[in-house]
């Protein structure tokens, strides 16, 4: 891993609160003090419009990075104040599955170039398409880890199994070091029974770590990616801002005890 981490943020399931886990997290982790590297693996670019940034067709983007092999990536800083970059994305992205059909080792495009991310920040954080296409093998193929928000409804654990088997195929094939960095539950109401049934069953059965840090629903965190700003710009009194800085001081400080030493068991799945 060297220096730095590198955390896929997957989820087939879409609506699960994805992108507004990257993005936030990532605004979150810089705004505590750290090089932050936000990618936009997705060809619906949302994690670069919730921050203001939506590039015109034929601008260098992931994509370009993803192909131009001898080219430094195209970064933003969208928040000027924050130690936070960005890698932006744009619609696209959506023809180059179909355009590098007979390329070999494909799944290896994003792994052969992320050297260049690694050394620009402290943590990469890549924000995966809603599906386990090619674009979400070549972030899990590139990543030390893989964070996975999860819904708390009752099709959670359904997803996570196939995530999970996806994950298994990645380490067998390409990336036998890819650890499950955790499970973040999304959307979480205190008043649904069903909530608090969904985090107890993945909490007691899941062999890998859980966030104890609950993202709940919240109107502001729905609200700022139309205004182009994570939740701590838009309204950091709300208690979705409270829960993402709550959640970046947690994944921060599981990241100094790896550093430290501990064994990537809180990752395991076997």
């Amino acid at each position: 891993m060297g220096n730095s981490y590198v955390v896929a943020v997957a989820n087939q399931k879409g609506g699960v609160g994805k992108t507004t886990t990257a993005i936030n997290l990532a605004t979150s982790i810089a705004y505590l003090g750290h090089k932050v590297l936000l990618v936009d693996c997705d060809p619906q670019a949302n994690a670069s419009s919730g921050l203001g940034v939506r590039l015109p067709s034929g601008d260098r983007s992931f994509m370009s990075f993803l192909i131009e092999q001898s080219t430094l990536p195209p970064l933003f800083q969208p928040l000027k104040n924050l130690p936070m970059w960005l890698l932006p994305s744009h619609p696209d992205l959506a023809s180059l599955e179909w355009s590098l059909p007979e390329l070999n080792d494909r799944e290896n495009l994003l792994s052969k170039r992320i050297r260049l991310l690694r050394k620009r920040s402290k943590f990469v954080i890549i924000d995966c398409p809603p599906s386990l296409g090619f674009l979400t093998v070549n972030a899990l193929v590139s990543a030390d880890a893989v964070l996975i928000p999860i819904q708390c409804e009752y099709y959670a654990l359904e997803g996570l199994s196939l995530l999970l088997d996806t994950v298994r195929k990645i380490r067998l094939r390409w990336n036998p070091d890819l650890g499950i960095d955790g499970v973040v539950f999304t959307m979480f109401d205190r008043r649904n029974n069903l909530s608090h049934q969904v985090v107890s069953e993945i909490r007691q059965h899941a062999p890998f770590y859980t966030y104890q840090t609950m993202i709940p629903r919240n109107v502001r965190l729905s609200e700022a990616p139309s205004h182009g700003l994570p939740v701590l710009f838009y309204d950091p009194r709300s208690s979705g801002a409270k829960a993402y800085m709550e959640l970046a001081k947690e994944f921060l400080g599981r990241s100094l005890r790896r550093n430290n030493g501990e064994k990537k068991g809180s990752g395991s799945l076997h």
